[in-house]
């Protein structure tokens, strides 16, 4: 479940709370009582690994290969022995 940030318009009162996707918006501050509470944007507290098209479509530099080896490497060729 997600943990959203809310800020009361009326005191200035900060919390957060773990909500499912399909609960209601919050709107009554626990402090002051008052129907103020605003739904915050926030930053996601994850970040994605792996060799995902995430990986490098908005990286630069050496940083495009967070799960690991060389961002310049190439796949090693398979030699037959035939």
């Amino acid at each position: 479940m997600p943990i959203y940030d809310y800020k009361c318009e009326a005191c200035g009162h900060e919390m957060e709370a773990l909500q499912k996707i399909s609960d209601d918006v919050l709107v009554d501050c626990p402090k002051c009582g008052k129907p103020a509470l605003k739904k915050q944007l926030s930053a996601a507290g994850f970040r994605l690994k792996g060799g995902g098209w995430y990986e490098t479509d908005f990286k630069t530099g050496k940083k495009k290969n967070v799960a690991g080896g060389s961002s310049d490497s190439k796949p090693a060729s398979k030699e037959s022995g035939k």
